[in-house]
């Protein structure tokens, strides 16, 4: 419970922030000033998970939800970055080719983590720390900030922002011009149709992949009896499977175009957790899974390449900021079907029942009312 709401004020918080933020770093420039600010609280607040002990409950779940609003919204700034540095032609291969290192460099950050803190030697794990006190494993925490430090700074020692940075009178004044630019795009929507539909659209179908990250595991376990080391395997096999589908949607997603991407990982999706209601082995299960895996990582990076070929460079700070806001406004929803329908009818296989009805409402509206070729996707 604590946890999920911990979540729920985090994806709250990222939602309202989203867009007066871009729209901020539009108007002033400060698109890399926010991405070094949310990135460096990110690892700060990370890192300083390795304090809170056993009953620090409130200490973790702070630290915790910081993290976690800071690292959504740099990655929001980082989003933002793939207008300048990619011509619209290849905005689908640089961000698939970019999702799959990162799900490749997850998977090793990963690696360390269990060989060299969780499970460590027989009796001591690396630089000796102390397993009594779960040393070994809040360490974990410091390994993950450093990972995101050091991987970051490529972008911020070497990427330049197109818009030089400019002064500001004072945060009434940021507010002020953030909410101004807001009301212009809201009074001006006629002329970004084809984004609102498809921010529409990514509401449901995210809704069902926040899902199968929230149960998929619980799922696996309660039905076909994963054990913990079973369910650490299937972790990392959705992973391997989620970065090879982007690397090799990066290299065709151009040529078909991110909306036929889009709705391909979908169909995909949906066919896997139908298919997932009603198969019976282990062995079909992962079969799901795989083919889950496969998917999520195209559909991710299509809906941002889709969105960036959408977004004028002027306004992409404040564009990527609805992209986070519709990834997080009802990221609730899926989670909360899940857990009503397991409680209705006291089934697992009910409760996923939700993912692939939320996914084909999300692709129904994507399909008709993203049918034109937006006026900036030239490739489609």
């Amino acid at each position: 419970m604590l946890w999920g709401n911990t979540v729920a004020i985090a994806s709250i918080l990222i939602a309202v922030l989203s867009p007066p933020l871009g729209a901020a770093a539009d108007a002033f420039g400060w698109k890399k000033r926010f991405l070094v600010t949310m990135a460096a609280a990110a690892c700060l607040l990370t890192g300083a998970l390795y304090f809170p002990q056993s009953g620090d409950i409130w200490m973790a779940l702070l630290l915790f939800g910081g993290a976690l609003v800071a690292t959504e919204l740099s990655i929001m700034f980082n989003n933002a970055f793939l207008t300048e540095i990619a011509p619209k032609e290849e905005h689908g291969k640089v961000s698939g080719q970019a999702f799959a290192l990162g799900y490749l460099g997850g998977l090793v950050c990963l690696f360390i983590a269990m060989a060299g803190f969780v499970n460590g030697a027989e009796n001591e794990a690396w630089f000796g720390l102390n397993k009594d006190t779960a040393q070994h494993v809040r360490a974990t925490n410091v390994l993950v900030a450093i990972w995101f430090a050091v991987f970051s700074l490529p972008l911020l020692l070497w990427v330049k922002e197109a818009k030089p940075p400019q002064h500001s009178e004072g945060i009434v004044s940021v507010a002020r011009q953030s909410f101004r630019r807001i009301g212009e795009t809201f009074r001006h929507m006629r002329e970004y149709r084809q984004l609102f539909w498809m921010l529409i659209a990514r509401l449901f179908y995210n809704d069902g992949l926040v899902a199968i990250f929230s149960f998929g595991g619980i799922y696996a376990t309660v039905v076909f009896g994963f054990s913990f080391h079973d369910l650490m395997i299937f972790g990392i096999a959705l992973n391997v499977c989620s970065g090879l589908g982007s690397l090799v949607f990066s290299f065709v997603e151009d040529r078909i175009g991110s909306r036929i991407t889009i709705v391909i990982s979908l169909v995909a999706l949906v066919a896997a957790t139908v298919a997932a209601l009603f198969v019976v082995s282990k062995e079909g299960f992962w079969a799901c899974a795989i083919v889950i895996g496969l998917f999520i990582g195209p559909n991710q990076s299509a809906s941002r390449a889709y969105l960036s070929r959408l977004t004028p460079v002027e306004k992409a700070n404040e564009f990527f900021g609805f992209f986070a806001f519709s990834g997080k406004a009802t990221a609730f929803l899926g989670p909360l079907l899940y857990g009503q329908m397991v409680g209705i009818f006291e089934s697992q296989r009910a409760g996923m029942a939700v993912i692939p009805a939320l996914m084909v409402i999300g692709m129904v509206i994507f399909i008709v009312k993203t049918r034109e070729k937006p006026a900036m996707e030239s490739v489609e």
